[in-house]
């Protein structure tokens, strides 16, 4: 990655007091996670017990098969642990219903995933507000939040492209606004730069950084690239359903000064990206070249494929 080849420099000081200091949001309570299959039991958690203070951004690492997936679903209400207590905001969640765990992830919870997760249909606004749907905010106060939102991830005046319309790193940017809005206690984030290649991927990890350090939020990142990792203030790294090691990071990489040693963005191509627009072609038996198509801006000649033009 070409993050690794520059030379790494060093976070400053989040505006929060010291996580030794911060009340605990999320408290693992000695947690077994058994899966039944046929007559076979897989024991994906071997007793885990964890602690995460508000305003500490943790990174959470492991091989396939460590339990640090299964750990994230605890976390993210997605899943129940077979013995043991977790406690969100001192509120014990190990045993609530379906229905109980989906109120508590729409309102506590904000959650970026590695595939955006965004529906294809709906403009970046629209997506951003799903969530306060479901929660019942009013109309007004949905595209306040949103609008917000958005121009907090640096996305003014994309508020009406849909996903096809944006460059992947946009589009987590629109990922990462939907998990802000409802005000959550943590973000969960699964692999969010698993999908974008080396600058986006600092890009997303300087938004994470100054929520974590600017608004205080609290941010736990599951991931396997130990470079991503060193942007987090403390690595959890899991083994064989248990905990190896959790250490802090003294000195954590500054995405922010990182981004200005890359070389700078030629503004006018990106302009000229915005006049592609990528159609979904159902019959994969069309060229590929003929599933893009270039949009001409007022004035110009009716659009051709790309590959196509005279």
């Amino acid at each position: 990655m070409q993050a690794r080849e520059m030379q790494t420099t060093k976070a400053d000081a989040p505006l929060i007091s010291p996580a030794n200091e911060a009340p605990v949001v999320i408290s693992l309570d000695h947690i077994h996670k058994t899966y039944v299959m046929g007559d076979v039991e897989v024991h994906a958690l071997r007793g885990v017990s964890l602690q995460i203070k508000q305003g500490e951004f943790v990174a959470i690492m492991g091989t396939s098969g460590s339990g640090k997936s299964t750990t994230m679903n605890i976390i993210g209400c997605l899943d129940r642990p077979t013995k043991g207590h977790y406690f969100l905001d001192c509120q014990d969640l190990s045993q609530l219903s379906k229905d109980q765990r989906a109120d508590i992830r729409n309102k506590k919870l904000g959650f970026v995933f590695q595939g955006f997760n965004l529906l294809s249909r709906t403009s970046a606004l629209e997506n951003v507000e799903l969530p306060m749907l479901y929660a019942g905010v009013s109309g007004p106060e949905r595209h306040r939040r949103s609008m917000a939102a958005l121009a907090a991830v640096g996305l003014v005046g994309r508020e009406n492209n849909h996903p096809n319309q944006l460059s992947g790193g946009q589009q987590q940017r629109v990922a990462i606004a939907r998990a802000l809005v409802n005000q959550p206690a943590l973000i969960l984030a699964d692999e969010p730069t698993g999908n974008l290649d080396s600058r986006t991927s600092i890009e997303v990890m300087e938004i994470f950084q100054k929520l974590n350090r600017e608004q205080g939020m609290t941010l736990v990142l599951v991931t396997h690239e130990p470079d991503i990792a060193e942007y987090a203030d403390r690595v959890v790294v899991f083994k064989d359903g248990k905990i190896k090691s959790d250490y802090r990071i003294e000195s954590p990489r500054s995405a922010s000064e990182e981004l200005k040693q890359l070389p700078a963005v030629d503004l006018d191509d990106d302009d000229d990206d915005e006049d592609l627009e990528i159609i979904a072609a159902v019959d994969h038996t069309v060229p590929e070249r003929d599933r893009f198509v270039r949009m001409p801006k007022s004035g110009t000649q009716a659009p051709k494929p790309v590959g196509q033009e005279s």
